[in-house]
């Protein structure tokens, strides 16, 4: 059984985090994880990257950041792959997966799109998308936009980072959308930040972007919800209860 995890940051590209992309994975590999995706926040939203740069210069330092992150995860045999957490507006975001830099230096309006536009972009291109964190609950947050359901093909239905109430809406958004897959992040920004008690469990390994989002597209993949893996949607709302 192989553990990947969905949701991570690095303080490298990530305004809110306070580890490496190395120590991070490190950190996870130590947990027993068998990989990892980066979604660091992209050009605009919780970006550490200088706006001032121009869009290549930004999204290569990205990438640049991601391959000595995959260097170092190479040397564990731990697969490291990279995504990123693209900023819609109003305190939302979206889980991006299964791109690479030629698509995003290929798509410098990123920031310009509609949510609909980048999703069937991202689609086009082999990639997923999946809401993040759909009912979390901040000052910056609009509690008004409602998720993106008819434009992503996922929902992080638990985050290790929410409340337990939030996670089971989420969960339950999921069910009522049956046709959208499911997935579990821990949101870690620091080595010691929630590393364990999330991410998904799958019968093997996922080295490509192409197996990633195949799986991700089949709805492989067994929830890890406050470290424990989820057998039943009764399991799940035990664990976080409305």
């Amino acid at each position: 059984m192989f553990k990947y995890e969905f949701h991570a940051h690095n303080n490298e590209c990530s305004k809110c985090a306070s580890s490496s992309a190395v120590e991070m994975v490190r950190a996870f590999h130590a947990a027993g994880y068998a990989g990892m995706v980066f979604t660091d926040h992209c050009c605009c939203g919780y970006s550490n990257v200088p706006t001032e740069w121009s869009w290549d210069e930004r999204v290569r330092f990205y990438y640049d950041t991601y391959l000595k992150a995959k260097e170092a995860g190479d040397e564990l045999d731990f697969d490291v792959h990279f995504g990123w957490e693209h900023y819609v507006g109003r305190g939302k975001e979206i889980l991006t997966y299964g791109i690479d830099v030629e698509f995003l230096v290929q798509n410098p309006d990123i920031p310009d799109l509609t949510v609909e536009e980048y999703c069937d972009r991202v689609r086009a291109y082999g990639g997923y998308t999946a809401q993040a964190h759909p009912y979390r609950r901040r000052p910056d947050i609009d509690e008004l936009w409602h998720p993106f359901i008819h434009a992503v093909d996922g929902i992080e239905v638990y985050n290790a980072a929410n409340g337990p109430c939030h996670n089971a809406k989420a969960m339950l958004l999921a069910v009522a959308h049956p046709e959208l897959g499911r997935l579990s992040g821990a949101d870690s920004h620091h080595v010691n930040d929630s590393i364990g008690r999330a991410g998904m469990i799958f019968t093997h390994r996922l080295r490509t972007n192409a197996e990633l989002v195949a799986a991700l597209k089949a709805g492989e993949g067994q929830l890890i919800v406050d470290g424990k893996p989820m057998e039943t949607l009764d399991d799940f709302l035990t664990a976080t209860p409305l």
